[in-house]
């Protein structure tokens, strides 16, 4: 029985899944099952990886669940004590992944781990944060956009964030590691939520029980942030997830929060 359980949910992700699963097979060390969950890509994902791939084990679903879906169907079949969340266009340094492991037995307290990640530049990005109301989230999402786009006074601000290990509110589904006990206590994802913000609420759902989320500056992966999905409907996606997450957890923001994504500026 495999202790770690790697689950990459896949949506048109051929021209980005070898790199990923490449560093995987030649970088993990300890005992593991990867698995891919197609979301039924048109571009032949799935066939590609029963082609390239056959020592994977790929579940093809019949149509496009979500990331959230298609991450509790991975969890269901797979059998890891330990759960690796990981996006396709993720590539994992070797001992990266064990190095986690590592981090989250060292903290019994902690239900997830989250590594620092990088891009292709060597850019960090701003992959964890606080859980606050809407009004305080500007901050972080500022800091987010002006650091993807490079702007000189926010660079080594998101650099000094991240290179400090700590707990924090949540960490980013691009790459993180959750024990599985604690994944089933929450009920996995919570599959309104479409893409976007599912790592968020789980965290908030761990925290909830009184457990932690780590961040783990000393770990380094890099995210190629491929192109699954049109821009659009990735804004779209966006601002339903946002909007669900606050009638979750802040009911008296979203009416609020409803209004100013019906603004045009929006859309």
């Amino acid at each position: 029985m495999p202790r770690l359980s790697v689950i990459i949910v896949t949506f048109n992700s051929r021209a980005e899944i070898d790199a990923c699963l490449r560093s995987l097979t030649e970088g993990i060390q300890a005992d593991r099952e990867i698995v891919v969950v197609d979301n039924a890509s048109t571009d032949g994902t799935a066939a590609h990886l029963r082609e390239r791939w056959p020592g994977i084990r790929l579940i093809a679903l019949g149509a496009n669940l979500g990331f959230a879906r298609g991450t509790n169907i991975g969890i269901q079949q797979t059998f890891g004590e330990l759960v690796l969340l990981l996006n396709p266009d993720t590539v994992v340094p070797a001992g990266a992944i064990d190095r986690l492991v590592i981090a989250l037995d060292g903290h019994p307290q902690a239900a997830a781990v989250g590594p620092r990640i990088v891009n292709d530049d060597g850019y960090a990005e701003l992959s964890f944060g606080r859980l606050t109301a809407p009004p305080l989230e500007l901050r972080q999402k500022l800091l987010s956009v002006w650091s993807k786009r490079r702007v000189p006074i926010v660079l080594p601000i998101v650099e000094r964030m991240t290179r400090r290990t700590r707990y924090v509110g949540w960490i980013t589904g691009a790459c993180l590691l959750a024990r599985r006990v604690d994944l089933d206590a929450v009920g996995g994802l919570d599959e309104r939520f479409f893409l976007y913000m599912e790592d968020v609420d789980l965290c908030a759902s761990f925290r909830a029980r009184g457990r932690r989320v780590l961040f783990v500056a000393d770990v380094e992966i890099t995210h190629r942030r491929g192109a699954s999905a049109a821009p659009i409907a990735s804004a779209t996606a966006y601002r339903r997830s946002y909007l669900t997450f606050c009638e979750k957890h802040y009911p008296r923001w979203a009416p609020l929060v409803r209004a100013y994504l019906r603004l045009p500026a929006q859309g």
